[in-house]
């Protein structure tokens, strides 16, 4: 087969890497990928929304499935973009219509959703600019601190978590009326605050089916100790060592198994990954979010972690036979920490000449913001490398990335070294 993936960062460096491994694959195109994607397959320098030019690369190499690694080309619709095409409709695309891509490019659709199938979530409302008012009413009768999050797709900034009610009265007014995110923020919906610790849980659903992968947990903020301004994610682990199997069992019963009920139900086509963002209260799992993908880093720890062959994997959903498929799982933990660029989240350089990967040994390095030029590979992004490696806990494999970050270098690199402190 050969297979296009869609996106550059290190979620898809990882799925290409594990793609690779199998016999199924004759050759692997990635666009636009990065430097670590240009070593292994062949890199398309265009964007996975353009559907017109990713139609082009469709045809003009015979590709013979379309796997999708980000969002964006999923909320705008590039599943049904293929179905509606005469040349394409055979093609499949490895990921959910426009409609139940709604998971997570509409916080409300995804909040109406859960209640509608009787998933544990917060208590929520929804605001307009024209309801701001009633909104700014509405916070005070929840109990500080204030969760106020963006309707729309807002790159993993549109969710804010405010202690004093004046200034999130304020910040409401902000995202509503003066369109702090955007049109992310024409509608924000506003929760109430649960208290716990969060961890991922990952689905592939052929949307009759599901196939229940490794759990995992990152590290949202730029410092150490959970400090500072939200990321994209600073590093991951693989299991997660608070959810013994009890509580697994409570996720995919109260949560998984509902889910992939309700998108059969409603007859919503999804075939693809589901991303589901938990908390744990007490000792019972809640849901904060949906994402119709898988995440990043997160993909560097649970990807490695499966033993079975995932184009196979990614047939049987196309033929919605994913219920005679077997998964398998590598006993080993996994851990990843993610090397970034200097002023990340904020304002950073890019071209920064990356040295020392070459030396990297017994973890593999992931490339997220790289690009190859003139021979050597460069910064090209917030996030630059994922250093993943196995261990027999998880503590051990996070030991082992952190020797190797040690020999890595480009100008102004930082990273967290506190990943897994806290478990």
């Amino acid at each position: 087969m050969k297979i296009l993936l869609l996106g550059s960062g290190g979620r898809e460096h990882a799925l290409a890497w594990k793609m690779l491994q199998s016999p199924l694959c004759e050759a692997l195109f990635v666009a636009p990928g990065n430097a670590g994607t240009a070593a292994i397959a062949t890199n398309i320098n265009i964007s996975p929304v353009d559907f017109s030019a990713v139609k082009d690369t469709v045809l003009t190499h015979g590709i013979d499935m379309v796997v999708v690694g980000p969002e964006d080309p999923l909320v705008k619709g590039i599943s049904d973009f293929f179905k509606k095409d005469s040349e394409l409709a055979a093609i499949p695309v490895i990921g959910p219509s426009q409609y139940g891509a709604q998971l997570e490019g509409s916080k409300e659709f995804a909040k109406q959703f859960l209640i509608k199938n009787n998933i544990p979530t917060a208590a929520y409302d929804s605001f307009t600019k024209d309801t701001v008012e009633q909104g700014c009413e509405f916070l005070t009768t929840l109990q500080p601190p204030y969760v106020l999050k963006a309707d729309g797709l807002a790159a993993g900034k549109g969710v804010l978590i405010i202690s004093d009610l004046a200034e999130a009265q304020q910040e409401l007014r902000n995202m509503l009326v003066d369109a702090k995110f955007g049109e992310a923020s024409a509608k924000v919906v506003i929760e109430e605050f649960l208290d716990g610790i969060e961890l991922s849980c990952f689905v592939l659903t052929d949307g009759k089916s599901y196939k229940l992968l490794p759990a995992a947990k990152d590290y949202k903020r730029i410092g150490e100790g959970d400090t500072g301004l939200n990321t994209g994610g600073m590093g991951a682990v693989s299991p997660v060592p608070f959810a013994d199997a009890e509580f697994m069992e409570k996720i995919e019963t109260r949560i998984v198994k509902p889910t992939v009920e309700g998108l059969k139900n409603d007859n919503i086509d999804y075939k693809g990954f589901v991303f589901i963002g938990l908390i744990k209260v007490g000792n019972d799992p809640f849901v904060i979010e949906y994402n119709v993908r898988m995440g990043d880093p997160e993909t560097e720890v649970v990807i490695p972690r499966l033993k079975s062959d995932l184009v196979e994997l990614f047939v049987a959903v196309a033929n919605e036979k994913l219920g005679e498929a077997e998964l398998v799982i590598d006993e080993r933990s996994a851990a990843t920490v993610m090397v970034v660029a200097g002023g990340y989240p904020e304002a950073y350089g890019k071209g920064d000449v990356i040295s020392g990967l070459e030396k990297v040994e017994g973890s593999i390095a992931f490339h997220a913001g790289t690009k190859p030029d003139n021979g050597q590979v460069v910064t090209n992004g917030g996030r630059v490398i994922a250093v993943t490696s196995y261990g027999d806990t998880f503590m051990e494999a996070i030991k082992k990335s952190y020797q190797n970050i040690a020999g890595l270098h480009f100008d102004k690199m930082y990273f967290r070294k506190d990943i897994g402190l806290d478990l």
